[in-house]
């Protein structure tokens, strides 16, 4: 009998310790989790005989589940243009301004992301010596949402850190968008980035 009593009370507490167990894990999984913050962004340039484009786009954001990343960023990008075939002329360009976005994983190396931007412009054009005109500066605001995807290298369950490369296109339209040609055409964005 005192068997039996031992085996009976043993039983009861490996099941009491196993849902004690089952109970630490669910409360470790649900709230915020610090280790799911990440960090990084991506830097562009370009040179050229006639133009010049540098950019920094930091980002901050959080892994809401394996499978869904979204953040904040800041946009700045410096473009300066000379036109060598009629005289000289440069036109400078500062684009700068917040967003947010949204990173959806179907599977661990490919993603599809929305980028929303709200861009304050400052254009500067600066006439050829001699040349008749005198210099100018506009500033211009443009909303851009930008739809498009990617590959991401590295990202691993559980991990945040991957680098990636996109391609995406400012679907919104506006005629200000520093990502729309002088047709109305979206350019396709390209960006390479880290995240840590």
């Amino acid at each position: 009998m005192k068997k039996i009593l031992i085996v009976v009370l043993m039983a009861l507490c490996i099941k009491a310790y196993s849902q004690d167990e089952g109970v630490q894990k669910e409360k470790v999984k649900k709230g915020f989790k610090k280790e799911r913050l990440f960090t990084g962004g991506s830097v562009s340039a370009c040179f050229s005989n006639y133009s010049t484009v540098l950019g920094i786009t930091p980002q901050f954001g959080y892994s809401l589940t394996d499978w869904l990343d979204a953040g904040v960023s800041l946009n700045l990008n410096y473009t300066s243009q000379r036109d060598y075939n009629y005289g000289g002329d440069k036109l400078r360009q500062t684009v700068y301004g917040p967003g947010a976005f949204v990173r959806l994983f179907p599977v661990k190396f490919l993603f599809a992301s929305a980028q929303y931007e709200y861009n304050i412009i400052h254009l500067k054009y600066v006439p050829s010596p001699n040349s008749g005109y005198t210099p100018d500066k506009y500033n211009l605001n443009a909303n851009s949402l930008l739809i498009g995807g990617g590959y991401a290298g590295g990202k691993e369950k559980g991990n945040n850190t991957y680098y990636y490369l996109s391609v995406s296109w400012d679907i919104y339209g506006d005629k200000n968008s520093p990502y729309i040609d002088g047709y109305g055409r979206s350019n396709p964005i390209i960006r390479a980035g880290y995240n840590i």
